[in-house]
């Protein structure tokens, strides 16, 4: 765990105008730039999900947002899951992931935990507790996998 990062959650309406383009420089700088992959990142779903922020002092440097039930999937779930390029290396991607994964089931407990990831993190997903489900499939130019948690694990 690094101590020097601090993680809040926030709803949609909970977010500052500065850490809502915090969010948005982050993904994308990431998912837009450094993976080469234009997409629309507003999405209009930002305002349906809770926002996980970790900040190193005032920076953020990783974040992802979650969902009810029955908002992406039919469990809860999570995604733009994202740590900055210099953070990388030092589980910073573990801890954020547990962190949402430990807010989903205590808050949905009877719900499985449903991500949509890159099919080169698979591996990592797994090794969180994360199964495989159906084959691989191309989203914004990428391949990715369905993978969740089942209920109450």
């Amino acid at each position: 765990m690094n101590q020097n990062i601090k993680f809040v959650w926030k709803k949609f309406e909970e977010l500052s105008l500065d850490d809502l383009y915090a969010i948005l420089n982050l993904r994308q700088k990431v998912f837009v730039l450094e993976q080469d992959c234009p997409y629309i990142d507003a999405d209009y779903s930002d305002q349906n999900a809770f926002h996980l922020l970790g900040y190193e002092g005032e920076k953020l440097v990783a974040y992802l947002r979650a969902f009810a039930p029955d908002i992406k999937y039919q469990g809860s779930s999570m995604g733009r899951i994202v740590v900055e390029e210099t953070m990388r290396n030092q589980s910073l991607g573990i801890e954020i992931t547990n962190i949402g994964k430990s807010f989903l089931k205590e808050k949905y407990p009877n719900h499985e935990i449903v991500i949509s990831a890159q099919h080169r993190l698979e591996e990592f997903y797994k090794d969180l507790g994360f199964i495989s489900r159906g084959g691989v499939y191309l989203e914004d130019d990428i391949d990715h996998i369905q993978m969740y948690i089942p209920p109450n694990q």
